[in-house]
């Protein structure tokens, strides 16, 4: 049998809400929609973000502590919806999924480190597609830091992942100039990240709490271990597909 590559796919709230403030069963069906469709050639392991826009949808905390504090509770309560709603649509397409929570001291321990290696395996060889987020209850490094980027970089380098694809709400990351005089023209391929970084404008996503500084960062971890990384805009159909057959601008981070 051909050796399948093994891709992890990150999916930003943006992109799962389609930019508004619901999740979008629609794109869901659309990641699971390419994901049959290239089954045969490819293992894909996803890190999902997402839990706290789903519990938004229905819920409203009031609460007199810190903000972060509501938002743990608030991923408390979604995380398992999340999860329902990925293992509904998938089930649909003929695809097993598994929830996988990790934490970022995950990966500063060794014994840690073989078990999450030794158990996404495990789930992989035997057609499990997990999907990860990190464990918002007792962890508060996305809610602060950057929409699971990290984490997906992390995990990529951990799994000896080909491919890490980045799927957000932009043709990948734009020149700086194409920025300011409002036309935006993506670049395209990437052989330097310190040159990257003198192009990032500053922004947030709406529903994530990332930027294009924090993929970048992201990439440069997936880098160090030689792994590439796609930053493609998940907001259209097929945006796996037509990245992998060229018809997409995105930038790719050799």
């Amino acid at each position: 049998m051909k050796k399948k590559k093994r891709i992890l796919l990150k999916i930003g709230s943006n992109v799962l809400t389609k930019e508004t403030d619901n999740i979008s069963r629609g794109k869901i069906e659309d990641i699971a929609s390419q994901i049959a469709k290239l089954q045969d050639t490819c293992e894909f392991i996803i890190v999902s973000s997402g839990a706290i826009a789903v519990a938004k949808q229905f819920v409203k905390l009031e609460s007199k502590q810190k903000d972060v504090f509501v938002k743990q509770a608030l991923a408390s309560i979604g995380q398992p919806h999340l999860i329902r709603i990925y293992q509904e649509i998938f089930r649909e397409y003929g695809l097993l999924s598994s929830q996988c929570l990790l934490s970022y001291s995950d990966f500063e321990k060794q014994e840690s480190k073989t078990n999450i290696v030794n158990t996404i395996n495990v789930l992989v060889n035997n057609n499990y597609i997990p999907i990860i987020n990190e464990n918002d209850t007792v962890a508060t490094d996305e809610i602060k830091f950057g929409d699971n980027d990290k984490l997906a970089a992390l995990t990529a380098s951990l799994l000896n992942v080909e491919l890490c694809v980045i799927a957000t709400n932009t043709n990948g990351i734009y020149t700086k100039a194409s920025m300011e005089n409002g036309s935006p023209k993506t670049i395209e391929v990437v052989e330097s990240l310190d040159d990257l970084r003198t192009q990032v404008v500053s922004s947030k996503s709406t529903h994530g709490s990332g930027g294009m500084a924090s993929k970048i960062e992201a990439a440069s971890v997936a880098k160090a271990a030689n792994i590439e990384t796609w930053i493609v805009n998940g907001l259209k159909d097929d945006f796996l597909i037509n990245a992998f057959e060229d018809k997409v601008a995105f930038t790719k981070i050799k």
